[in-house]
């Protein structure tokens, strides 16, 4: 008999760090933003300003975290609390839709009018959202794509500029893909969960850049999308020719949609927008990349690295979250990122559970036969060799790390490679 989803061998393994979204994703719990919807807001939202938003913010925040823990303990159900207007989730989209105006998503800090356009920051973005494509991911670790896929809706741009990009083409292009409002995409994350998708799996480039849609995107997943909408966003759904064969999860708690939000993220995300992430995300899932800021800069053009995306890291860990983090094995990067990751991750966050990946392999600026193959990253221009590979994950398994189970699922299952 095929497995289901709960009965995959991986959650005997590791369903102590994921029990939130695992049961989010059976429907057995309502997903946060159910919770956050919830939470009256006692501000005129528009007249407020954005200190005032703020400090409300802390303040229902705070308030959420003490129902959202009521409702894991079993004390109380999303069906015992009204839906009001203004909630903590109406005040989630006002606040990022005035960031916009002094753009401090991630670490950048351009504080450029993205309203404008006259001005463009690191990530070149205006107010508009590109989405290359979405679709059923069967990629992700089995922990996210399970039996029937992983919803992943693919945004343009990036807030990063890896040299070696496995996804170049959408992160350095800020064009591919289609225009979306986030009415669109709530359509996208309809059909993907409908069809059998156990999350919502917001990627990239970097869906940080494009906060303020994916949170006006999740405040109306409790509106179900009208054909137009539907039909817009197929262009770039390559699953769209091949009608659906697999049996729908049923993606409801309560009579309401649901689906776990998985943030799928290279963390260098700013303290705000740690903060409206905070109540919105069930599961996130993280890039470890750089062990040192002198490699971010050479490989990503990226200052302030390892202090920003170490601190958001161990935010989540200390918030008490469901993570998982990824650390991609580099050629000659070993010594100088891969251990200092580890180190820290041991030291900092040591339950979380970590995927040591070996799949890197020469993209973009690192592949010898591309266009924009530049010779100073010569040195990564190979993939990562046997030894290197190895020696990481010896290094891993000395520091205790949980990293076998996502790393080598293969070997683990006891399936052909």
């Amino acid at each position: 008999m095929r497995p289901t989803f709960s009965t995959l061998w991986i959650w005997d393994r590791v369903g102590d760090r994921l029990p939130w979204y695992l049961a989010v994703a059976e429907d057995r719990m309502p997903s946060k933003y159910l919770v956050a919807r919830r939470i009256p807001c006692d501000l005129d939202l528009p007249g407020a300003t954005e200190d005032d938003l703020w400090r409300e913010h802390d303040r229902t925040t705070a308030r959420f975290l003490d129902v959202w823990q009521a409702v894991r303990r079993h004390e109380l159900r999303t069906s015992d609390l009204p839906q009001v207007e203004p909630s903590l989730l109406d005040l989630s989209t006002e606040i990022v839709t005035r960031m916009l105006g002094h753009c401090a998503f991630c670490r950048w800090n351009c504080r450029v009018d993205r309203r404008a356009g006259t001005k463009r920051g690191t990530c070149q973005l205006g107010t508009d959202s590109r989405v290359s494509s979405y679709f059923a991911h069967h990629g992700e670790e089995l922990v996210f794509r399970g039996t029937h896929g992983s919803g992943t809706v693919f945004f343009t741009s990036c807030n990063l500029r890896c040299a070696f990009c496995q996804n170049s083409d959408i992160s350095h292009d800020k064009e591919n893909g289609i225009r979306v409002s986030p009415r669109e995409v709530s359509a996208m994350a309809w059909q993907l969960r409908q069809e059998g998708c156990h999350n919502i799996n917001w990627v990239g480039g970097e869906p940080t850049v494009h906060l303020h849609t994916i949170v006006e995107a999740i405040r109306r997943l409790g509106t179900p999308p009208n054909p137009e909408d539907h039909a817009h966003v197929q262009s770039v759904n390559p699953e769209a020719a091949w009608p659906s064969r697999r049996p729908a999860a049923s993606g409801v708690y309560e009579g309401e949609f649901n689906a776990p939000m998985l943030w799928n993220s290279n963390f260098f995300m700013s303290s705000e927008t740690m903060r409206i992430l905070h109540p919105l995300v069930d599961v996130w899932l993280s890039d470890f990349k750089f062990g040192n800021d002198r490699c971010a800069v050479f490989l990503s053009r990226t200052p302030w690295y390892f202090e920003t995306v170490a601190r958001n890291h161990k935010l989540v860990y200390d918030w008490g979250e469901d993570l998982v983090i990824r650390h991609l094995i580099m050629p000659h990067h070993v010594e100088c990122c891969t251990k200092p990751v580890l180190d820290w991750i041991a030291e900092n966050t040591p339950q979380a559970l970590v995927n040591v990946m070996d799949q890197y392999r020469p993209e973009y600026a690192c592949d010898r036969f591309s266009p924009a193959y530049d010779d100073r990253y010569r040195t990564l221009s190979r993939r990562p060799s046997a030894e290197e590979v190895l020696a990481a994950y010896a290094y891993a398994r000395n520091l205790g790390l949980r990293f076998v189970e996502l790393s080598m699922e293969k070997n683990v299952t006891g399936l052909p490679a």
